[in-house]
């Protein structure tokens, strides 16, 4: 239920949400295992359905699509790296904690860390939805927006949650943001590689 409310509320008003998660008595177990499991879920089964049903085009081209096979093997990949993101980003943050003055205990700090990756990378995995109609300017165009407003909360929430001074947070954010650019990029070129030991996308005929 915790979930529900809280993935509304950072759309609605983020910082009293930060503030509320900051006050509730969790674990980084509790947050991370109740949460990425189930929205990372979000993106993969529309992304299943959206490559084998629907497919996409290109330009003036036919429609594309995916076998299910295929599709079933890129999604399996896909939903381990959304968990490994999640949960390496959330360690990094609470691995930075200390550079930045933040005070708490370690595990509030682990709690912490953990919720603001969860939290912040949530926006994400919503935009899944748009993988149902695969159309490639679609999907960009939403996940341009969602990765922003991912900035966003995290840039608001690290100062709330650390309890630490904004100036502060700023820089601590940005470091936080850098670490998911590199993700980013690990991911990608993870993804080149299993494509290119046989397990790439093998398209319907």
């Amino acid at each position: 239920m915790a979930m529900f409310q809280h993935t509304f509320g950072i759309f609605t008003n983020p910082d009293r949400e930060w503030q509320r998660i900051r006050n509730e008595d969790q674990s980084f177990f509790k947050v991370y295992w109740t949460h990425v499991p189930l929205l990372a879920l979000i993106p993969v089964i529309c992304a299943y359905f959206g490559v084998t049903q629907q497919g996409w085009s290109i330009g003036s081209g036919g429609i594309v699509k995916l076998t299910p096979d295929s599709a079933l093997i890129l999604c399996a990949f896909a939903y381990l790296a959304q968990l490994a993101a999640v949960y390496i980003l959330g360690e990094y943050i609470n691995w930075m904690s200390h550079s930045f003055g933040v005070t708490d205990e370690a595990p509030q700090r682990h709690y912490e860390g953990t919720a603001l990756a969860v939290y912040s990378a949530t926006p994400m995995m919503l935009a899944g939805f748009v993988l149902l109609f695969p159309e490639l300017w679609l999907v960009a165009g939403v996940f341009i927006l969602a990765a922003c407003y991912s900035i966003y909360l995290i840039y608001e929430g690290i100062p709330i949650l650390m309890n630490i001074p904004k100036e502060r947070g700023f820089v601590y954010a940005s470091s936080v943001i850098t670490v998911g650019l590199v993700l980013a990029v690990v991911v990608m070129v993870a993804t080149v590689i299993v494509w290119g030991s046989g397990m790439g996308p093998v398209y319907v005929s």
